[in-house]
């Protein structure tokens, strides 16, 4: 496909065009299987376009360390921005996301993203894309004070509603299904007259949860899910106030290295805006802070 001012290359410097092709033409030489998502899914499902200047690629985890490798040998640098869900590859001011996780850790790449991904095509290069039941799985999550991903959410579901794998996507969050919940509650708000869109018996499987849940007395435990939507605003709940953070097990999968890492890293996050970070030597984790 052609860029247009109706694609998200459309203003990338041809320099940063090159350093994304030869990133997908070094990963397909290598056989490492990856999608495309970010902008370039997005646009594809919702015709909303983006020029953001980033570049994501979603691969498992267990084939990091051959993207890694194969793009080192390209004449990257290489790095892991965070061990748990990010890696970087970069060539002067570009850079390559490399995905396998969300920062939660609760959206991992799993064999499903590929055995559902959509074709594409991107920067002139046939591509998989990032199927749209795991981009809403993914940005349902994402409540930042800097950003919130409900209207992604929300316009995934305009574009698409009728032709989601919602069994699939009811599975996804599983035990977290009040997140869709308040989605599909919002998208009736924002699109009034389209809320039918959504699966009446979707709408109600989850509210029948919802009642089991209000009938059923609380447990007592002092859990807080709130950093599961966001890494700093729920900070004081779990360091002041005793709640247990629902990312650690057996609600979550992340160690308490990976969450003071990820947390360390918020103010730089925030005041470089997604800047690349010097790579270790062996394209390895980070040195601890």
């Amino acid at each position: 496909m052609k860029a247009t001012a109706e694609t998200p290359d459309a203003e990338l410097a041809p320099a940063t065009v090159e350093c994304y092709r030869r990133a997908l033409a070094t990963l397909e030489g290598a056989g490492v299987p990856f999608l495309v998502g970010g902008a370039y899914a997005f646009a594809r499902y919702t015709e909303i376009v983006r020029h953001t200047k980033d570049f994501d690629l979603f691969l498992k985890q267990d084939d990091l360390p051959r993207a890694l490798a194969a793009l080192r040998g390209a004449g990257y640098e290489v790095g892991v921005h965070s061990p748990h869900w990010l890696g970087k590859a970069y060539c002067g001011d570009d850079f390559v996301d490399l995905i396998f996780s969300a920062g939660n850790a609760i959206a991992r790449v799993d064999d499903l993203w590929f055995e559902y991904a959509v074709p594409g095509d991107v920067l002139g290069v046939p591509v998989q894309l990032c199927p749209a039941e795991e981009m809403i799985w993914s940005k349902a999550f994402l409540q930042e004070r800097e950003r919130h991903d409900g209207a992604d959410v929300a316009h995934l579901l305009r574009a698409g509603a009728e032709g989601l794998d919602w069994d699939r996507l009811l599975a996804r969050f599983a035990e977290n299904w009040r997140v869709l919940l308040a989605h599909l509650v919002l998208f009736g708000f924002i699109y009034p007259g389209e809320r039918d869109r959504v699966p009446a018996w979707v709408m109600r499987r989850l509210i029948a949860a919802l009642r089991d849940e209000l009938a059923a007395p609380a447990r007592g435990e002092r859990v807080c899910r709130g950093t599961l939507l966001s890494r700093e605003q729920y900070l004081p709940d779990v360091e002041r106030w005793g709640y247990r953070d629902a990312r650690l097990p057996p609600t979550g999968t992340m160690t308490p290295h990976e969450i003071e890492l990820w947390t360390a890293r918020i103010e730089e996050d925030g005041s470089q805006a997604g800047a690349p970070v010097p790579p270790s030597p062996s394209g390895g984790s980070p040195p601890d802070r």
